[in-house]
């Protein structure tokens, strides 16, 4: 029976390190690894041992039973994580080595080389066969010199820095067997370089994942590595078919080919070949084939399938539990469909299933098929890793999921599967269950605090309900996410109660905690992530939860009635996101002691001013809302140093005073609301700059002035609404013009006077409110351009803006026609005593047409 090279490699090494007790190494043999430990800085002092006069006993070295000659040199570095210490070899390699005639065997990987070149002389060791430069820092050119060493057998590169524009010195490596450059940059290489490779007939494992190769891979008239076993080409732009020659190389055993812009079918006679047992296709995108096809035969002896992120269709094939040997089988990412077949339950040795991001809309099987092959004869015995997240799946959880003893993750979030959990207390092993986002109704069991080893716990968004209580929780000693949120779960705990466990990830948001604020928070030291929302808690947030607010990254307690003051400054994580919003807090608006990335402080009672340094403080802020308080005075200037600001909301408070024109330095804002306020002046022409602003509204204010003529360049506007102010002048005609994406356009209740443009340019236009001005003439706005009101919305459609994580900016416009308060779009008013229609008005139906 053959043996890898590997491993021939390795009784080479076994051997030639058997010291010779007899006879000492040459003279020229020492005085030469003398030299070399001179050149090499050595702060472990890992060649404490290179003296004496017999080198062949020298950590490292091996030599020649027969002769004492030295032929093995490894100085790998034993401990690259440096946990016992910096074990890193570097400075010089001295040619001396040229003098070592019998050296088979260098190894320095895993060292500190600082990008010196590869010596020009490794291409005078002739009797080299092995040679280990992965990971020791070598850069520069790669010297062709290396193609002399006509002996070698294994050549290892992985993580160089080294620069390579030709192959062409592989070619005179007629005796390698093992090849991996890694990592290294063969982005200039030209095209041909398989065909350089094809010469290299004794080749057995080719491993070139992630080098930046280019062009797609010929297929030879004649395949010389016959011996082929291992190709690894993950992460290059092959941009090609799978090549048709791998189908003939019958020695193969594993082909990993993923992230390389791999497209059309799958050929079906991979599955047929004897020796493979693992195949990566994964992250091409363009790769397709039917399930019933691929798995109709073959895969005698595949143990590894991996066609994530693909084009594989269709419903998997009661035969794909034929292919016995499978231990890791992902699909994520494709466009499978249908349920899953009973006939897994044959795969016996199966560790690793996922289908999650597919399109299956059946049902789990109520029962698993077996086999008398599998020892113990349980179905899915082996499972480990069970992913279906992320389809359509339906039905109930079948009971043989609780009979899966060594699951470790079982991941069934984000399907439509109802009913109740059922029993998984003999699930000892599991670490995580993502259930969230189903239909799942019913009790939270409490044998789920019996799966001690528990450290992801994820049943949100389902239809739960009951309590949840202490016995939940009781052997969680090593949760560290707990997911509980939007359910109508209740948490009934003593007021006592320490829990088991330090969370990290703590998400209660819609369960009922009740008042007072959570004491069992007190002891959890470790959180770094608190949504406690809309969780009806009550009354003033104690002292000692400044404690822990110190290390949150997220805080959220919006939608309930917490009362009082903030501390100031606010004890938070740096670039933390805050929301304190729909609460009843009080005082003065606080600024925290880091700066932050969203403060949403909406809907409560904040008074006092805006603080005059907030740009200052929070200089990198995406999202700011401080709508709906009572906050008084001038919106200072500093706002304009968040220059990464996507959203600021002010409106629905007492502000005075003009707009900053520094708001214009803002030039990421997607959404601006000051509305319902008392801001006086001409709108800044600044306001222009914007050009990735999406919806303004400045309306219910006290603004004067002509609109500005910098705000054509607003292209990208949705809403503009700038309603009940004290702008005068006409409309100018680009209001129809440059705006594409507009759907609401409110001018009402200001001063603007003349003729409505033509309106040639708003298809997109849902909402056109113009009344309570001076307009006058004929009406030539163009209804035929006005395709959005022609169509009647039958779903409601909520519009959001500068989304960044989990906070956006929701689009709020409400209209008013003739007193009457309308959220619907598709309304056109236009109140005037003077307007003329066109004879074409009886083509234009929208829902509702309003005039005075």
């Amino acid at each position: 029976m053959s043996t890898s090279p590997v491993l021939q490699l390795a009784i080479l090494v076994l051997f030639c390190n058997v010291h010779v007790k007899s006879l000492g190494c040459s003279d020229s043999d020492r005085e030469a690894l003398i030299a070399l430990k001179s050149g090499l800085n050595d702060p472990e002092n890992r060649l404490a041992s290179w003296k004496g006069m017999n080198c062949c006993q020298w950590r490292g070295v091996g030599c020649d039973n027969g002769t004492g000659a030295v032929t093995v040199i490894d100085l790998h570095n034993p401990h690259p994580l440096g946990e016992q210490g910096f074990w890193n070899l570097s400075g010089e390699i001295s040619p001396s080595l040229t003098k070592l005639r019998s050296l088979r065997y260098l190894d320095l990987s895993f060292n500190t080389f600082n990008d010196i070149p590869v010596p020009e002389f490794f291409g005078s060791l002739k009797k080299l066969q092995y040679l280990n430069l992965s990971n020791a820092g070598f850069g520069g050119l790669l010297p062709p010199s290396l193609g002399n060493i006509s002996s070698l057998q294994y050549l290892d590169m992985e993580n160089l820095g080294l620069v390579l524009d030709n192959l062409e010195w592989v070619a005179g490596l007629v005796s390698l067997k093992y090849l991996a450059m890694d990592n290294m940059d063969l982005s200039t290489v030209k095209p041909d370089w398989f065909k350089i490779l094809n010469r290299l007939r004794f080749l057995t494992e080719l491993h070139l994942s992630d080098c930046g190769l280019s062009g797609a891979i010929s297929s030879p008239l004649t395949v010389n590595f016959t011996s082929l076993s291992v190709v690894d080409l993950t992460g290059n732009n092959i941009n090609s078919q799978i090549p048709s020659w791998l189908m003939n190389v019958s020695s193969l055993t594993s082909i990993s080919m993923s992230d390389c812009n791999l497209y059309g079918r799958i050929p079906l006679g991979l599955g047929d070949l004897p020796s493979l047992r693992s195949l990566d296709l994964s992250g091409n995108g363009n790769l397709s084939a039917s399930c019933s096809q691929l798995f109709r035969r073959g895969w005698s002896r595949v143990e590894v399938l991996i066609l994530a992120e693909n084009k594989i269709h269709g419903k998997l094939p009661s035969s794909v539990g034929n292919v016995s040997s499978l231990a890791y089988f992902d699909l994520l990412g494709n466009n499978v469909e249908g349920g899953i077949p009973s006939t897994i339950g044959r795969l016996c040795n199966l560790n690793f299933f996922r289908l999650s991001g597919n399109n299956l809309n059946g049902t789990l099987p109520e029962f698993l098929e077996g086999t008398e092959n599998c020892n113990p004869a349980r179905p899915l015995f082996s499972l480990e890793h069970l992913d279906l997240s992320n389809n359509k799946l339906v039905g109930e959880l079948p009971e043989w999921l609780g009979q899966l003893e060594n699951l470790n993750e079982l991941s069934l979030g984000y399907n439509s599967l109802q009913g109740p959990i059922v029993d998984f207390r003999s699930l000892e092993k599991l670490s995580s269950l993502g259930l969230q986002g189903n239909k799942l109704n019913g009790t939270l069991p409490e044998s789920i605090g019996q799966l001690s080893e528990l450290s992801l716990l994820d049943v949100s968004s389902n239809q739960f309900t009951g309590t949840v209580s202490e016995a939940h929780f009781s052997k969680l000693n090593k949760l560290k996410i707990l997911h509980l949120s939007s359910s109508s779960l209740r948490l009934n705990v003593s007021s006592n109660w320490v829990p088991p466990f330090q969370v990290r990830n703590l998400d209660m948001g819609s369960c009922y905690l009740g008042s007072p604020f959570p004491v069992w928070l007190k002891s959890q030291n470790a959180v770094l992530f608190m949504d406690f929302s809309n969780a009806s808690i009550s009354g003033p947030i104690p002292n000692w939860f400044w404690k822990i607010s110190a290390n949150l990254a997220l805080l959220n307690v919006s939608y309930n009635r917490l009362e009082g003051r903030l501390p100031n400054p606010l004890k938070i994580a740096p670039f933390a996101d805050v929301d304190f919003s729909s609460n009843l807090f009080e005082g003065p608006i606080p600024l925290p002691n880091f700066e932050i990335v969203s403060l949403e402080l909406s809907n409560n009672i904040f008074s006092g001013s805006i603080p005059k340094n907030i740009g200052e403080a929070m200089p990198n802020l995406v999202f700011l809302s401080l709508a709906n308080n009572q906050i008084t005075g001038e919106i200072p200037d500093t706002v304009g140093e968040m220059q990464i600001l996507q959203v600021i909301n002010l409106s629905g408070n007492n502000l005075t005073g003009k707009i900053p024109s520094t708001i214009g330095n803002c030039s990421l804002l997607k959404a601006i609301d000051l509305a319902n306020n008392y801001l006086v002046g001409p709108i800044p022409d600044s306001l222009g700059q914007l050009n990735q602003l999406q919806t303004l509204h400045l309306s219910e204010n006290r603004l004067t002035g002509k609109l500005p003529p910098s705000f054509q360049n607003l292209s990208n506007l949705e809403t503009l609404n700038l309603g009940n102010n004290g702008l005068v002048g006409s409309i100018p005609p680009w209001i129809g013009t440059n705006f594409p994406n507009l759907r609401i356009l409110t001018l009402r209740s200001n001063a603007f006077s003349g003729a409505i443009p033509a309106l040639t340019n708003l298809g997109s236009l849902q909402v056109l409110d113009l009344a309570q001005n001076k307009l006058n003439g004929p009406i030539s706005i163009g209804f035929s351009s006005l395709k959005a009101m022609f169509q009647r919305q039958m779903t409601n459609q909520y519009l959001i803006y500068g989304k960044y994580r989990s906070i956006y900016y929701e689009e709020n416009y409400i209209l008013n026609t003739k007193g009457n308060l309308l959220s619907r779009a598709y309304c056109l008013e236009l109140v005037s005593k003077s307007y003329q229609w066109p004879d074409s008005r009886e083509h234009f139906k929208p829902d509702r047409i309003i005039i005075s």
